[in-house]
């Protein structure tokens, strides 16, 4: 057995393709087979299942492709010891970022680390907290940031701040007029949510379990979808502080306005695996996510310009 021979199976079990396998570990297609072949020998089971649809790992299969990531993500770990000992700032970091973050994030993100860390270049990837937890375990991605509850073993996860979220209606709504919202004043309103995956939609049901009733049967997958919605008077819709400024709410013909009720808020927080070994380049993510939020989140209960 080689570490090799794992990779194989590790991509066979990913792509379910024998073709798309060799092609992702650059080999080719018989070569791979035949490795596969001689391993399911040398282990004495089949383990995978090969039909004219695909090809599909039997439960032996799966359990030994569950271990073969284990091995392989230590040894990858230990190339990046080796590597970290030498230069922790020196190559490329994987950020994921939850989608209701990264567009308002990332612009400013990016730029700052290229001028204080110019050696460590961000590979970035927006996506639902589901796929970025298990893209971090898998070692695809060196970090993450989430909103909290964040858990999963062997992950540290660290705080970073707080960001409050804030109802956005259309101008003409009768709630602008308010200048702050609280669960009175928003009971009963048809309110608009992302969809299943999004932490975001999760918390708004949280704190507003009563108007689960109201709930729109749209279920979005941006922010910028959900404006537009919003825009078009479709329902309010609640979103957090940096996906709301005056700006943007003013050429979407939108108000934002802060909520005034318990829990009306969330914490975003950096998490990385225990083993990761490049204890600089977190310090330096963190630092420079902090610096850019505390530039940005800048919000105001003033009236826009556009109301005036």
């Amino acid at each position: 057995m080689t570490l090799i021979e794992l990779r194989y199976i590790v991509e066979l079990a990913d792509t379910q393709h024998f073709g798309r396998a060799a092609q992702r570990c650059n080999v080719s297609q018989p070569n791979l087979s035949v490795a596969v072949r001689n391993l399911e020998a040398e282990l004495g089971g089949a383990l995978f299942e090969r039909t004219k649809t695909g090809v599909h790992p039997t439960p032996l299969g799966d359990k030994i492709v569950a271990q073969a990531k284990v091995l392989l993500q230590g040894v990858a770990d230990i190339h990046q010891l080796a590597d970290a000992g030498r230069d922790q700032l020196g190559s490329p970091l994987a950020l994921g970022v939850i989608a209701t973050l990264g567009p308002y994030l990332l612009p400013q993100l990016i730029p700052h680390l290229a001028l204080h860390a110019a050696a460590m270049p961000l590979r970035v990837e927006e996506a639902c907290t589901p796929l970025l937890r298990q893209k971090l375990r898998a070692g695809s991605l060196d970090a993450i940031v989430v909103s909290l509850p964040f858990a999963e073993a062997d992950v540290v996860v660290q705080e970073l701040y707080e960001e409050p979220l804030v109802l956005i209606m259309p101008q003409s709504h009768p709630l602008a007029a308010l200048t702050m919202i609280d669960s009175a004043a928003i009971a009963g309103q048809p309110l608009l949510l992302l969809a299943q995956g999004h932490c975001l939609r999760e918390q708004v049901m949280t704190l507003f379990p009563a108007w689960c009733d109201s709930v729109s049967p749209m279920e979005l997958n941006s922010l910028e979808t959900l404006r537009y919605m919003v825009a078009a008077g479709l329902g309010l819709a609640i979103v957090p502080r940096s996906a709301a400024p005056m700006g943007l709410c003013a050429a979407n013909r939108l108000v934002a306005r802060p909520l005034v009720m318990p829990g009306a808020t969330r914490t975003l927080a950096l998490a990385w695996r225990a083993s990761f070994p490049r204890h600089k380049a977190i310090d330096v993510l963190r630092k420079s996510i902090q610096v850019c939020s505390g530039a940005y989140w800048r919000f105001t209960t003033e009236p826009e310009l556009a109301e005036q």
